[in-house]
């Protein structure tokens, strides 16, 4: 079965095209990335299988047309089926859910909780409805993954009639891609899933921690929306709630102007004045920039933190894995993080670590570290295909 997937951002779109067997493996048959969503330089980057990259300009001035750029790049393929990721499901999506008109009204209920992301993915999947009206169409949910969250990890303390009327409580994201690297990082492992006590850190503009025992998610730093946790490219995650209600009552702000500065002007650009990419901050503070050097520590620390409370919340530790544009690619930020942790018994190899780069997963621990460190790449797209395919052949989720 040939299955398109669409992961769509507020920025990008990332797509692809893979062809499942029966056993559950997928073969990339094409993959491609659509840069520039929302602007006229907009690019579209497309790699079928065993041939070189193809890049050209075009136009997706709006997600709708950055959906049909996508579908109509693979459409010399056979495709079968689709699936789409959606960031929020709320309570009422938990599972890989077949897309019928009722379903997306559902969805649209659910954009409060994620407005950057909910309204642009159920663009892409209206899209696809249109273009590939005999498709069966497959929505995947990123907050399914943690509806396994214990009720005390998922619980705000809040008047208990305020969250049951609201909804509000802890759902977690990132769920695909950490669903997706837990169970590569289990197979290196050679282990069953019972009784293990894992770490898997999403690090990149979206970033974010999930601790797994026996496989399932019982923690993760995302909350009710993707704004809660680590330190991100240009959101704040964690900050005290009393620091909000002083700048909306002293500092003059409006709810919009506020929430613009949480997502979008904070997190390493807010802190070092200068960039949300680590690759510039890197460089900046080899320069002597004090303030991109800071970036990086409290980005650091703030990952660090999260791993001994994990720990802590598994009762040990197992494997730790990072992955995500910066824990597959920065080396030194995965340094950094692992200092300090030898009380966990998780030492780094920085020979190892400096040699692990993408596309392959790599060991990077010491051969005398008691928890297994590793740098797998994400592949929530592959993930997606996965869980489209075993809902359609009814192996559920």
């Amino acid at each position: 079965m040939n299955i398109l997937v669409l992961n769509a951002g507020s920025a990008t779109l990332k797509f692809g095209v893979f062809r499942m067997a029966e056993n559950g493996a997928g073969e990339t048959l094409a993959e491609g990335l659509i840069e520039g969503v929302n602007t006229p330089e907009a690019t579209l980057r497309l790699t079928p299988a065993g041939q070189p990259e193809t890049r050209r300009s075009i136009e997706a001035a709006t997600p709708i047309q950055a959906a049909e750029q996508a579908i109509r790049a693979c459409s010399d393929l056979k495709i079968e089926a689709a699936g789409y990721r959606v960031v929020h499901g709320g309570s009422r999506f938990v599972a890989p859910t077949r897309v019928t008109p009722e379903i997306l009204e559902e969805v649209r209920k659910l954009d409060p909780l994620a407005p950057l992301h909910n309204p642009v993915d159920r663009v892409g999947i209206e899209t696809g409805l249109c273009l590939l009206p005999k498709v069966p169409a497959v929505a995947v949910f990123d907050t399914a993954f943690h509806a396994s969250l214990p009720e005390v990890a998922r619980t705000y303390a809040l008047p208990w009639q305020l969250s049951e009327r609201s909804g509000l409580r802890r759902y977690g994201f990132h769920g695909i891609s950490h669903r997706y690297v837990s169970g590569q990082l289990l197979e290196r492992l050679g282990r069953d899933p019972a009784g293990t006590r894992l770490i898997t850190c999403h690090l990149g503009n979206g970033a974010s921690l999930c601790a797994l025992r026996d496989g399932k998610s019982v923690e993760t730093s995302m909350g009710l929306t993707p704004l809660e946790g680590l330190v991100m490219g240009t959101r704040s995650g964690d900050v005290d709630p009393g620091l909000l209600l002083y700048l909306l009552r002293e500092g003059g702000m409006t709810a919009a102007e506020l929430e613009d500065v949480l997502d979008h002007q904070s997190g390493l650009r807010g802190l070092s004045g200068r960039s949300s990419d680590l690759r510039t901050l890197e460089q900046a503070a080899a320069e002597g920039d004090a303030r991109a050097a800071l970036a990086m520590e409290v980005f650091a620390y703030r990952v660090r933190k999260y791993l001994g409370a994990y720990a802590a919340v598994l009762g040990g530790l197992d494997a730790v894995t990072f992955t995500g544009g910066i824990g597959e690619h920065s080396a030194a930020m995965r340094q950094r993080i692992c200092e300090g942790l030898e009380f966990l018994g998780l030492r780094l190899d920085a020979p190892r670590n400096a040699a692990a780069i993408p596309p392959n997963a790599a060991p990077i621990s010491s051969e005398d570290s008691a928890v297994s460190v590793w740098m797998i790449p994400t592949n929530e797209e592959l993930q997606i295909a996965r869980e489209t395919f075993r809902l359609l052949q009814g192996q559920g989720p």
